[in-house]
Formats: structure tokens, C-alpha cells, sequence
């Protein structure tokens, strides 16, 4: 029998994981220059930069699939923190159309915590 929570759950982490996996491959294929510009003016050093290979390429394939989904999502979450750090600042400033300007990646970090503290559900390689 289908338990709507764990529908729920699967739905969750399919469109997280999903959503995130467009940008990996996006920077698997363009490339990570600015993310290292961005890291790198920051203070940080430049191979901190690849770390965007495993929060938007790795740790979505783990979520997707559910396996070891809480600690995929932690890394995803890890991830857009450092995405909305160093893009914005935590700025309070507002895109072209209203919203707040890094709400995107604000959205996929909730989605984060959210498959972290509930799980990856009955539908997933490993559940719990």
C-alpha cells in the first residue's frame, strides 16, 4: 500500500535532485570559473571551488536515488549555504522581478534539510 508520506518523501527528493543535477551538469560542462572566482575572492583557496562537483553532481544522484539520502542532502545543503555566502552575502536585496535575489538557492537549501530530517523514505535504495 502507497503511505502518502513517503510519496511525499520520493517526490521531495526527485525534484531536488533532479533540479540540482541540471546545474552539475551545467559546470561539468561550461566549466567552474566563476564559481572560483567567487571562492577564491573570498578569501578561500581555488580547489575549494571543485566542491561544487560533489554538492550539484554527486550528492543529487545519491538523493535521487535515496541512498544515503540524509547525508547527500546534508552535502547538497552544505553546498547552496556556501552558494547563497558567497553569491549574496545573505544580503537582503530583491531580483529584477520582486522576489529576494537568492531565493532559488535559498529554496534548495530548505528541500535539503528538509530530505536530511525526514529521510529518503520507504521508495529509495537504502530507507530510513
Amino acid at each position: 500500500m502507497f503511505h502518502q508520506a513517503d510519496i511525499a518523501k520520493l517526490l521531495l527528493r526527485l525534484t531536488l535532485g533532479i533540479l540540482i543535477l541540471f546545474h552539475g551538469v551545467y559546470k561539468l560542462i561550461h566549466g567552474i570559473d566563476g564559481v572560483s572566482a567567487l571562492v577564491v575572492s573570498h578569501g578561500l583557496p581555488a580547489f575549494v571551488a571543485y566542491g561544487v562537483y560533489v554538492g550539484e553532481l554527486i550528492a543529487p544522484i545519491f538523493i535521487i536515488l535515496g541512498l544515503y539520502g540524509r547525508i547527500a542532502a546534508g552535502i547538497l545543503a552544505v553546498n547552496m549555504f556556501m552558494a547563497i555566502y558567497l553569491g549574496y552575502g545573505f544580503a537582503f536585496s530583491l531580483a529584477k522581478y520582486g522576489g529576494l535575489a537568492w531565493e532559488t538557492p535559498l529554496l534548495f537549501f530548505v528541500m535539503s534539510l528538509l530530505v536530511v530530517l525526514f529521510g529518503s523514505g520507504k521508495y529509495a535504495v537504502n530507507s530510513k
